[in-house]
């Protein structure tokens, strides 16, 4: 995210909407560490974010809530829905919402409705020759902390040759849907789907294992009716292999730690159905999931959604426990198939053009800087350092200029944390899907070699700082080799099958679409 960057003043207008229940006392908000609360001189309110640096005027019937929160403790939602009595809660819901999104806000806990008010709720999850992992999936979701009354799960069994349905059999709070042949997860979810009758389809997947707050964490995030869809949080199941710890934190399936929402800018967001909830009447509107699609079809689903007009967020509440394939050969093998969808999911959402943000600053800056090294001379670093300077001054030229209270060594240090980010951004783009190529291209050019394998452990080692996960940096980089080679491996031979490689040969752009 490029510095600098100035939200449009937020307003309460285009957020009316229904109530929501006063009684979420668990819920509470607070200003991130590093954001700051300022009203200004000229009688304006702005929050500003140290990193990456933005900035966000705020409209007058928000202060109140702002100047509860201004602390940076821990404020009840109670507490800062009566700081705005004019507002109604589903108002300020939404606001918050819009904070946590952009980085300025941070949620704990969730709402708390009546029982009267929950949603009827369809668990709907696909098995096939899963005796063990679907029993244990049945125990979490029989435990299931939701009005029982509102609670409908639908076990589909893909044709299995072992005991899987007699397992599923013995829950008799189950209702099972029997498949004669293997027909795949898409076509038993749509088939689950239909015979639903929930107002929410919650899809889990047999070998998962869901908390007993499952439900009641992410349910009512469909009170706001934009809504169409919600995934939830993943976590990995077990941390006792080195492998398990690199699926703790780098699962395929783990989408972050952060609220998203889907918009115009994020044209490739999704989440995966191992804990997806949707509204059904959405579901059916769409057609459900393209049964021609054995890997990817979340995907599909959730852009097709995005392309009808339909919100969806991911919220990392509502956890759900993945057991993830943890020998190496079942880790890789699954990477690869996840890397044979993004050429058939190009060719069916052609619109959806991957490009590659190389911004004109950032840029330059690094050429320079490749050219001291090439040569070895100070004077293109000169010009880097100009560069650097210039644009440093003229960010905090524009903030001071709208009386946005930030230090000049805030700025510098923003920028320069943007600039190591371009590096991140490109090195990362690179070891996804330029690695496998790497002994190729040593043949050709030993020098573009190394550099490709340097963007890798660069890449990798940021990705292990950011993570922390429990593992040495060693074994990290070793399973995110691994991670890199078989996903790009299946990209690469589902390109080559097409003959479509626009997959690895993005659209450079120079500004922000």
């Amino acid at each position: 995210m490029k510095p600098d960057v100035t939200d449009k003043l937020f307003s309460p207008i285009a957020i009316r909407g229904a109530e929501l229940p006063h009684n979420n006392l668990s819920l509470s908000f607070r200003l991130r560490p590093a954001a700051r609360y300022h009203c200004l001189p000229n009688g304006n309110s702005v929050l500003v974010l140290g990193f990456p640096l933005r900035t966000a005027f705020v409209h007058d019937d928000w202060r109140p809530l702002l100047s509860r929160m201004a602390d940076g403790r821990w404020v009840a939602f109670g507490a800062i829905c009566a700081a705005a009595p004019l507002l109604s809660t589903e108002e300020i819901q939404r606001f918050l919402n819009t904070l946590i999104r952009k980085g300025y806000v941070e949620q704990r806990g969730y709402p708390l409705l009546k029982e009267s008010d929950y949603p009827s709720v369809s668990v709907i999850v696909p098995v096939r020759n899963r005796p063990d992992e679907i029993k244990a999936c049945l125990e979490s979701l029989t435990s299931l902390d939701y009005p029982p009354e509102k609670l409908e799960i639908i076990v589909v069994d893909d044709a299995s040759t072992d005991d899987t349905a007699s397992v599923v059999e013995a829950f008799s709070e189950v209702r099972l849907l029997r498949m004669r042949r293997h027909r795949q997860a898409s076509y038993c979810r749509n088939r689950a789907a239909d015979i639903s009758k929930g107002e929410i389809l919650a899809f889990i997947d047999s070998d998962c294992l869901a908390d007993p707050t499952w439900l009641k964490e992410l349910v009512p995030a469909f009170l706001d009716t934009s809504l169409g869809a919600l995934g939830g949080w993943i976590d990995a199941a077990w941390e006792k292999k080195g492998l398990d710890r690199y699926e703790k934190v780098k699962s395929a399936l783990k989408i972050g730690s952060w609220f998203k929402r889907s918009n115009d800018r994020e044209r490739f967001f999704y989440v995966p159905t191992c804990n997806f909830l949707v509204r059904r009447s959405v579901f059916i509107d769409l057609g459900g999931f393209k049964e021609s699609l054995h890997v990817g079809e979340d995907v599909d689903f959730c852009w097709r959604m995005q392309d009808a007009g339909r919100a969806m967020e991911y919220r990392p509440l509502g956890r759900v426990a993945h057991k993830h394939r943890n020998n190496l050969v079942a880790f890789c093998s699954r990477r690869f198939e996840y890397g044979t969808s993004e050429p058939v999911l190009q060719r069916l959402h052609r619109a959806r053009v991957k490009t590659l943000y190389l911004p004109w600053t950032e840029s330059l800056f690094w050429f320079t800087v490749f050219l001291a090294l090439l040569f070895f001379s100070p004077w293109p670093m000169a010009l880097g350092a100009g560069i650097f300077f210039v644009d440093s001054h003229q960010k905090y030229a524009r903030l001071r200029k709208r009386q946005i209270p930030v230090a000049r060594i805030q700025v510098v240090t923003a920028v320069l944390r943007s600039y190591l980010s371009f590096v991140y951004h490109c090195s990362s783009f690179i070891s996804r899907y330029y690695l496998v190529g790497l002994p190729l291209v040593l043949l050709i050019s030993p020098l573009l070699a190394g550099t490709i394998a340097l963007m890798h452990l660069i890449a990798g080692a940021v990705e292990y700082r950011v993570k922390t996960p429990r593992l040495n940096l060693l074994s990290f980089l070793f399973f995110f080799t691994l991670e890199q080679i078989s996903y790009q491996s299946g990209v690469w031979w589902q390109c080559i099958r097409q003959l479509n490689f626009k997959p690895v040969l993005p659209r450079v752009v120079h500004k922000q679409i």
